[in-house]
């Protein structure tokens, strides 16, 4: 378990925020801003013990300002709930992570968080139009309103996940509610056949809302089969499924993933890789871009599937935040690392990963959130190790993994943020950059309490 805050304190307003950064100032105390606690990298582990500021109290949001396309949402306003609200009124942010049952609108802003329509609609940070926020002084800053001259410091904040601020509030950009979609799969014979398609699709300006390529032995596990969808609860579920089956994978786990060299070797096997692509927007226009990408894959070798492959994603886009759970119980373990990269590198750094990590994991990648200039890759890693060693082979695979996608020219994260699981590499990767992030950490929090240890400060 991460080490625990001294105490938790839930502010209700921007004032009551700025009492307990300034009680925490007097007494050095670390201040740790909490949203809902989705991260993955460890970025609200109380590393010092401290205050945890729970900001899920400051969950209001205000009505949509329909002429400027503008809504305001503080900080503690669940993901979920943003979109259900926008929803209702015809509107949408298209801002959809795995973790929107999850995750706030402060976490959002903290981690530079990428929505799974990103290739679409933006990041969160091209949503933003203006932040609200207590500084590490105890001072509230408003951030002028988007477009405006001179810089912009709300960039400077958002993705600092707590050690500038404490965010409060945004106003975002919203949508229409899209009039139209249309999906569509295709089966590419090679990863590389599939990538250079996306390359060649953006770089034609066309922009699909999910873009999603399945190296081989992802593809073999996306499948065919459609959604399962259960309506019984596990502690009604059959006594096989609920006990023995979760024990068999107990005794296979480590004679089968403890070997992930040998399937890893397996997978030489396998070469389809699959590509799912969603349009939307106006009907018209999502149509004719979709009919534009068809051309486009099937001049690259590609097998249309038709709309199958893109619906069945979108009804089941959220069931893997609940699957590692079985894989912690069956005795081995399991993780997401993700990272991005220019077109030019995307391929090396899914090779020397892949080849890095192949001795000590079984490894699968997916290659999503494209942009014109590249696209994110996000690996998956299970693997199982003699007891008592599960940490520390644990923790090699880290190492070894970001020091493979680093040295092929990837960046250390897209979306999921840095925390203290990439604060070192972040650091080397910076360069003499580190200096300037330095300088801005002593000038919004002279004191050095808002969040310390992450982004390596």
């Amino acid at each position: 378990m991460p080490p625990p805050p001294d105490l938790v304190v839930w502010p209700s307003t921007e004032e009551e925020v700025q009492a307990v950064i300034a009680v925490a100032r007097r007494r050095k105390l670390p201040v740790i801003p909490y949203g809902a606690g989705s991260g993955v990298c460890g970025g609200t582990w109380a590393t010092h013990g401290g205050v945890a500021l729970d900001l899920k109290r400051l969950d209001r949001i205000g009505p949509v300002d329909a002429t400027a396309r503008t809504v305001d949402a503080e900080a503690g306003v669940m993901g979920e709930t943003l979109e259900r609200r926008l929803a209702s009124e015809g509107w949408q942010l298209g801002h959809t992570p795995s973790s929107i049952y999850m995750s706030t609108v402060g976490g959002w802003l903290a981690a530079r968080s990428a929505g799974q329509l990103s290739s679409r609609w933006g990041k969160i940070e091209d949503m933003v139009l203006s932040v609200r926020a207590v500084l590490g002084t105890g001072e509230r800053l408003e951030t002028p309103e988007r477009p405006f001259s001179g810089p912009d410091v709300a960039q400077l904040l958002i993705g600092s996940e707590g050690t500038l601020c404490a965010f409060t509030r945004a106003r975002l950009r919203v949508f229409p509610l899209p009039e139209g979609r249309a999906f569509h799969g295709y089966d590419f014979k090679t990863v590389a056949d599939g990538l250079e398609a996306i390359r060649v699709m953006f770089r034609a300006g066309l922009r699909p809302s999910v873009v999603r390529l399945y190296d081989p032995f992802d593809t073999a596990i996306v499948g065919d089969k459609p959604p399962h969808v259960s309506t019984t609860s596990p502690s009604q579920a059959p006594a096989l499924s609920r006990e023995l089956l979760p024990a068999l994978f107990r005794v296979l786990a480590p004679q089968t993933l403890g070997r992930p060299g040998l399937m890893n070797r397996a997978t030489h096997l396998l070469r389809k890789s699959r590509l799912v692509l969603v349009f939307e927007g106006e009907a018209a226009r999502a149509a004719d871009e979709d009919a534009a990408a068809r051309t486009l894959c099937q001049r690259l070798g590609a097998v249309s599937l038709g709309p199958q492959p893109a619906e069945k994603w979108l009804a089941s886009r959220y069931d893997v935040s609940y699957r590692m759970s079985k894989v912690f119980e069956g005795g081995a373990f399991a993780d997401t690392f993700e990272v991005a990269a220019p077109w030019e590198r995307v391929y090396e750094v899914y090779q020397k990963v892949r080849e890095a990590v192949a001795a000590h994991a079984f490894v699968l990648c997916h290659f999503s959130h494209a942009y014109l200039e590249g696209c994110s890759l996000y690996f998956s890693f299970v693997g199982a190790a003699p007891l008592g060693q599960e940490r520390e082979r644990y923790e090699s695979i880290w190492r070894i993994a970001l020091s493979a996608a680093q040295s092929a020219g990837a960046n250390v994260s897209h979306h999921h943020g840095v925390g203290l699981l990439k604060a070192r590499a972040l650091q080397e990767s910076l360069g003499e950059g580190r200096h300037a992030l330095k300088m801005l950490k002593d000038f919004f929090d002279p004191d050095g309490i808002m969040n310390p240890g992450k982004l390596g400060l």
